[in-house]
C-alpha cells in the first residue's frame, strides 16, 4: 500500500477541523462486495474521501474525528488466524493508523457504542452512495434507511469539496502518472485498431496496457464506432474500413488518482473529408476553449464559448444558421453538442461526484442550469489555481434526437434540417485531454498525445 507522508494526511484532518469548528465526522470506508456469491468479490475500491483524509486502501475500515475533543480514530479488525490462510498477512490496524498520523484505533464493534455517546452532539455524515453504507449508519445511528439522508451533513459536504478541489503537488505528480499511462493506452489502440477487429479486443488490449504498468482502468473504457451514443459500453461492433472509432478511457494510479482522455481516429488511412472538416471544427473549439484558462473565469463561460465556436464551424457547412449568439443562448446547439464541455478530475473520475454536483461543480450564486445540453455541465464556478479539470467538445449526430427535434420544428430559425439528413449516420468525434489550473491560465497534464488531423492519422496507420 502506497501512501503520501504522515503530514500530508495529519494536515488534510487540521485544514478539515477548522473549516468545520465542532461536532463529530464520521467517514465510512469501503467493504468488500459480492458478485455472485459471498467469496467472489467484485474490485475493491476505497472510497474516496476516506483515502483522502486518512489513505488507508483496505476493506471495512471507519474513522471518527472527534472535533471538540482532538480525538481521532480509526476502526477495523485484524485478520483472524483463519482469514490470514487465504489473505495473507497484514499489517496490523494500529500500525495502520501510525503511519498515517492517527494513535488509536478500535474494533468495528464499537463503532455503535462511540456514536451512541455522542449525545445531544452534531454528527456529520456525508452521503452514503453504497447500500451496505446506508445500512450500516441505519444501524450504528439507530435510524430507519428512509431517514438515513436526514443526517448528512451540507457543512462536511463543502468542507471536504473546498479541500479536495485544490490538488497539492503530490497529488499532481499522481495524476500525472495516471494520464501519463492513459497516454500509452490511447497508443495502443491507436496503433493496433484495424478493420475486421471487434471492440472487444481493444477493450482487452487497453485494459491490458494499464494493467501492465501499474495501475487499472480510471472507469469502464469507451471504445465504439457508434461515437453518438455518448456513454457507449457494447464493444460488440465489428470495426469497419472508412469509419471512425471513438475512445474515451484513462489510468487509475496504485494511488487511485485518475487519468481520462478522448481521441477520435479513422478505421483505415485517414479520415474522409467530411469526417475531416467536422474533426477540425471539434478541435477548433477545443484550442478555444483551452487558450481561456485560469483562474477567476467561470468554467460555464469557457463552456459556452465552446460551443459557439462549435456553432460556428457548422454554420461554414450549412448545418446551423441565423446569429449563432441567440443560437447558443436558446441551446440550439445542443442538438450536436447535448453534454458539458469538461469536469473536475482527481481521487474520481468525475472528482467528488458522490457528493453532489451542486456542491462541486457550483455555488449559491452560480447555479445548474436546466436547460437541454447546459444541465449536463457538470462544472460551472469560477475556476482556481490547482483545480484539475477536462475540456472535452464533441458533435453528435443522434438519429434519433434529430428527428424529434426536427418533427417538432424546434429551433429552426437555427438548424438546417434539410443539411443534417446528410450527416445522420455520420457518428460522433470528441476529443479530450486534463489541465492543470495554474497561477494565470493553464497546463498540459502527461505526455502530449496526438491530437491534429494529421498527427492522428499518421499514429493510426
Amino acid at each position: 500500500m502506497k501512501l503520501f507522508s504522515k503530514e500530508s494526511y495529519k494536515g488534510r484532518r487540521d485544514q478539515l477541523k477548522k473549516k468545520i469548528g465542532s461536532g463529530v465526522l464520521l467517514f465510512l470506508g469501503n467493504e468488500e462486495s459480492s458478485i455472485n456469491f459471498k467469496d467472489n468479490w467484485y474490485p475493491f475500491r476505497q472510497d474516496s474521501t476516506f483515502l483522502y483524509f486518512f489513505g488507508l486502501d483496505l476493506p471495512g475500515l471507519a474513522a471518527i474525528i472527534d472535533i471538540d475533543q482532538n480525538l481521532e480514530i480509526i476502526f477495523g479488525d485484524n485478520l483472524t488466524t483463519e482469514e490470514s490462510i487465504w489473505q495473507g498477512d497484514h499489517t496490523p490496524i494500529l500500525d495502520l493508523a501510525n503511519a498515517v498520523g492517527v494513535g488509536i484505533a478500535k474494533s468495528k464493534r464499537e463503532i455503535p457504542s462511540y456514536l451512541a455517546s455522542f449525545k445531544n452532539r452534531v454528527i456529520h455524515c456525508l452521503p452514503p452512495y453504497r447500500p451496505e453504507n446506508r445500512q450500516k449508519l441505519a444501524i450504528w445511528m439507530a435510524k430507519s434507511l428512509m431517514e438515513i439522508d436526514s443526517l448528512v451533513s451540507e457543512d462536511f459536504i463543502k468542507a471536504v469539496v473546498s479541500l479536495r478541489s485544490i490538488k497539492s503537488q503530490e497529488e499532481i505528480q499522481e495524476i500525472t502518472k495516471a494520464v501519463s499511462v492513459s497516454v500509452s493506452m490511447h497508443k495502443k489502440l491507436m496503433h493496433e485498431a484495424k478493420a475486421g477487429m471487434r471492440e472487444y479486443e481493444l477493450l482487452g488490449l487497453v485494459t491490458g496496457e494499464a494493467l501492465s504498468l501499474g495501475g487499472n482502468v480510471s472507469f469502464p473504457p469507451i471504445i465504439t464506432t457508434n461515437g453518438q451514443i455518448l456513454h457507449n459500453h457494447n464493444y460488440s461492433n465489428i470495426l469497419m474500413e472508412g469509419k471512425m472509432l471513438l475512445g474515451d478511457f484513462g489510468a487509475e494510479s496504485n494511488m487511485h488518482y485518475a487519468g481520462d482522455i478522448t481521441r477520435t481516429i479513422p478505421i483505415g488511412a485517414r479520415f474522409s473529408d467530411n469526417q475531416r472538416e467536422i474533426y477540425q471544427i471539434v478541435y477548433n473549439s477545443y484550442k478555444e476553449a483551452v487558450a481561456v484558462l485560469k483562474p477567476g473565469i467561470k468554467f460555464r463561460d469557457i463552456h459556452l464559448l465552446a460551443c459557439k465556436k462549435l456553432a460556428e464551424g457548422l454554420k461554414d457547412l450549412g448545418i446551423m444558421k441565423g446569429n449563432l449568439d441567440d443560437a447558443v443562448n436558446q441551446g440550439a446547439h445542443a442538438l450536436f453538442f447535448q453534454c458539458g464541455l469538461g469536469h473536475m478530475m482527481g481521487l474520481d473520475v468525475h472528482d467528488m461526484e458522490d457528493l453532489g454536483e451542486e456542491y462541486v461543480g457550483y455555488t449559491d450564486e452560480i447555479k445548474k442550469s436546466k436547460q437541454f445540453g447546459l444541465k449536463s455541465l457538470r462544472l460551472g464556478k469560477e475556476l482556481e489555481k490547482g483545480f484539475v479539470i477536462t475540456i472535452e467538445p464533441g458533435i453528435y449526430f443522434i438519429p434519433q434526437l434529430i428527428e424529434k427535434w426536427k418533427s417538432e420544428s424546434l429551433h429552426k430559425d437555427y438548424i438546417n434540417y434539410e443539411k443534417v439528413e446528410d450527416y445522420k449516420d455520420f457518428g460522433g468525434i470528441r476529443v479530450e485531454d486534463g489541465y492543470l489550473i495554474t497561477d494565470n491560465g493553464s497546463k498540459l497534464l502527461g505526455e502530449p498525445l496526438e491530437i491534429e488531423i494529421k498527427d492522428v492519422e499518421q499514429l493510426s496507420k
